[in-house]
């Protein structure tokens, strides 16, 4: 058979397994008590791989019905059961494909048969600047506690300073739509969702441990989850005054911790 010259990707669970094509289903099997059958493509690198148990093309009519590629990493994540972690992989597709999902995910390939390329970083699944986006989130815990001191240090000044910031967050909608549209445009809309829990969950963490309040607490996740998508779309909002003012909103510049240099 002849090689397919396109690389697309594929994400798996940490143990090299492919989830399941469908969430539901695959809950729906498991009440039942039935096998899910996978397919581990650490055990298959540079072989080509059928589907062990394909299902009807191209529906989606078992809980793992065909192999589901993505020709834009930075969406990849938003099928997966189990979240991050991930490991990524570069497959190539042979024989006949499709894509159910039409005009509205022409990111997204089905096929029933690959060809296991090689094991690629991980961050990509994240798009482009994946890596730059769990670099902050690995930073935050230190972060969450350099923030929640500023505040036991001085309340009132603190609680002014981000009382303005988040004021001018709600006018420009900096979060909600800049980042939310920009990362929609550029597919990166699940990387993005993805990031923001993480970067959600890893401050209220920290700032839990550190001894914040409810009120420090909200603005320290705020803050986390603003500093990450502006790192992650960093690319995308840079052009013209306006927009550098937006992105400086998230990046956090203006108050008094200092946010991390780019690279």
């Amino acid at each position: 058979m002849a090689r397919s010259t396109r690389r697309v990707y594929i994400a798996t669970r940490p143990d090299g397994t492919v989830p399941p094509t469908d969430n539901y289903l695959a809950q729906y099997a498991r009440e039942r008590g039935e096998t899910i059958p996978t397919v581990n493509l650490a055990d298959h690198i540079g072989q080509i791989v059928d589907h062990p148990s394909p299902g009807q093309k191209w529906y989606t009519d078992k809980p793992f019905s065909y192999f589901h590629m993505y020709t834009r990493p930075g969406e990849i994540l938003e099928r997966i059961e189990e979240g991050w972690p991930v490991r990524l992989w570069i497959v190539e597709p042979l024989g006949e494909t499709g894509n159910w999902g039409g005009h509205h995910s022409p990111y997204w390939l089905m096929s029933q048969q690959i060809h296991v390329v090689e094991e690629t970083e991980a961050w990509r699944a994240f798009g482009h600047r994946g890596a730059q986006a769990l670099t902050v989130i690995a930073q935050l815990p230190d972060f969450a506690r350099q923030w929640a001191a500023q505040w036991a240090a001085d309340p009132e000044g603190t609680r002014r300073t981000y009382a303005a910031w988040e004021n001018r967050l709600t006018r420009t909608r900096a979060l909600d739509w800049w980042a939310h549209y920009r990362a929609e445009y550029s597919r990166r809309a699940a990387g993005l969702k993805t990031a923001d829990q993480l970067a959600d969950e890893t401050a209220t963490q920290a700032a839990t441990s550190a001894g914040a309040d409810s009120e420090t607490l909200a603005a320290i996740r705020l803050r986390a989850r603003c500093l990450v998508a502006g790192q992650l779309l960093h690319d995308r909002i840079r052009y013209g005054d306006y927009e550098k003012t937006v992105r400086a909103l998230l990046l956090g510049t203006r108050l008094d911790t200092p946010a991390p240099a780019l690279t």
